[in-house]
């Protein structure tokens, strides 16, 4: 019968596993968990996943991610682990004018030869999430590899209250989008409507019934596709924001662990 005990020292076996199979390309430099309990190490900074832990629907899998650096390179990954799906998922959102293409296909046979058994994927950027311009936003403030192997914490943690400030400001211009969209698409539309159905019923009878009924709907169709795409993009908006904000204080909380830790050692 399989016991608790019985798998817990599996599990335990599979992480020493696959912290030998990571640790064989280069440092781990930084721990994030979502659902785990698991520390990075004593001398490794350990953090909240916060971008799933921001996610209310619960329908992420337990995972590890770790902020790796290849030995033979110095370039930065990071890689998420997934033990109970067994896979692998390379992010190079978050690593973002870190990396190079030899150093990314490196890591990925890599990881294809020493865990074969697991499924190896990368995550690129969203466009609609807006992925790429949060990474050059973050990036123009502090660059990760300064989050993770500077030792000027003061200068860097001045950079991070910085991106801070970003994130919060990028916040409140898209409240000011969706306040407008929820403010004005009502109005605007039902004025529209009114217009059209006065203006162009007028015209009945030189342009036919049938026409008459199309340019209606057509006029209220074009305004009422403006406005979702206005409000989608304020959506989008927000999310970037978040982003941001929340890139920000995973950055401060890996300062903070820094310290804690080179306090400590």
């Amino acid at each position: 019968m399989d016991t608790r005990g019985d798998r817990d020292r599996r599990d335990a076996s599979e992480r020493t596993r696959i912290r030998a199979a990571l640790q064989a390309f280069g440092s781990i430099l930084a721990v994030k968990l979502y659902r785990l309990n698991e520390d990075g190490g004593p001398d490794i900074p350990t953090l909240p996943c916060l971008d799933h832990e921001a996610m209310l629907h619960g329908g992420i899998q337990a995972h590890a991610a770790v902020y790796l650096q290849e030995a033979a390179s110095g370039d930065l990954h990071e890689v998420a682990v997934y033990p109970g799906s067994r896979r692998i998922e390379i992010d190079i959102v978050s690593t973002w004018g870190e990396y190079s293409a030899e150093s990314l296909a490196r890591l990925q046979a890599h990881m294809r030869r020493t865990l074969p058994d697991y499924r190896l994927s990368v995550h690129g950027p969203s466009w609609w999430r807006g992925e790429r311009r949060v990474a050059q936003a973050c990036l123009a403030q502090v660059s990760l590899r300064e989050v993770l192997l500077s030792s000027d914490f003061a200068a860097v943690g001045r950079r991070v209250n910085r991106l801070q400030v970003v994130g919060s400001m990028m916040e409140k211009h898209s409240r000011v989008a969706s306040w407008g969209v929820r403010t004005v698409t009502g109005p605007l539309l039902t004025a529209a409507g009114v217009a059209t159905f006065l203006a162009v019923g007028s015209w009945g009878e030189a342009l036919g019934e049938d026409a008459v009924i199309a340019i209606r709907y057509g006029v209220v169709g074009i305004l009422g596709a403006f406005f979702l795409y206005y409000g989608l993009k304020a959506v989008q908006l927000t999310e970037m924001a978040n982003r941001v904000w929340k890139r920000s204080m995973e950055y401060a909380l890996i300062l903070s662990e820094r310290q804690r830790l080179q306090t400590r050692g």
